[in-house]
């Protein structure tokens, strides 16, 4: 074998060996790296390890929180409340999540008295808010197949006691699934209803119209949560949290 054929099989050897490795990571060593970077305070680094983690398409509520954590030490304020948003839309009864989640809210520089909601919207956010999506869904999963058990137990039992027991099973499946069924849809209205966006730029001039050289509607900053309800071109049209309505550019703010 030549000199030269060796020269090129150790290049080989090399590349394939800087690349393998790269490629067969898993998001387990970019969660622990990234848990490495911010127990020493390479905050950047730990965000940029976790984004790694989302944007591979593995989402969790526990990634979304210590990215918010990263860029909260960063002092990047919109963007430690979306992570935190994110993560509260994945565990919504985890208490860390909701505790830095006010405590960032009272950091903001917008203070917007919400329009009152109507009552039917308050009972469903609240009815919606008991459970989870998972839960509801394992619910009424389980109610049904709790009743087309029953129902096909009564084509087997003969036995008039056992019957009736199976009857009041049957029933109470049904009654189990109907309220896993108004669960999950409540929870569905819910999230097809509200497009929820943080901004993240320091400070955005909403527009009048989507357009650079219309009118000033407001001025808004960092943080503030608000709907994301139109887009057009590079434009997105917002709403806050009192009802104004203005247009700002889409990379100032960003769905939860």
């Amino acid at each position: 074998m030549t000199q030269s054929m060796l020269r090129i099989l150790l290049l080989c050897a090399l590349v394939s060996g800087t690349i393998l490795p790269a490629a067969a990571q898993t998001p387990t060593d970019f969660f622990t790296r990234g848990n490495e970077f911010y127990r020493a305070g390479q905050y950047d680094r730990a965000a940029a390890e976790y984004e790694n983690i989302l944007k591979r398409g593995y989402v969790s509520a526990e990634v979304y929180f210590n990215l918010g954590n990263a860029y909260y030490r960063e002092n990047r304020l919109g963007l430690a409340i979306l992570a935190y948003e994110r993560a509260a839309r994945l565990a919504p009864g985890d208490a860390d999540i909701r505790h830095n989640l006010r405590l960032l809210s009272l950091k903001t520089v917008d203070r917007i008295e919400p329009v009152p909601e109507l009552f039917l919207v308050q009972w469903i956010r609240s009815v919606a808010a008991l459970t989870t999506p998972a839960t509801a869904l394992v619910v009424f999963l389980g109610g049904w197949g709790i009743l087309f058990l029953s129902l096909a137990a009564l084509y087997l039992v003969a036995r008039p006691a056992i019957v009736r027991t199976v009857r009041w099973t049957a029933l109470a499946g049904l009654l189990v699934g109907a309220v896993g069924g108004c669960l999950v849809g409540l929870q569905r209205l819910q999230d097809t209803s509200r497009d929820e966006a943080i901004v993240t730029a320091s400070v955005v001039t909403a527009k009048s119209s989507p357009d650079e050289h219309s009118v000033d509607a407001f001025v808004i900053h960092e943080g503030l949560k608000v709907n994301s309800t139109d887009a057009v071109g590079d434009w997105v049209k917002i709403t806050l949290p009192d009802g104004k309505v203005g247009w700002v550019r889409a990379e100032e703010c960003q769905r939860i």
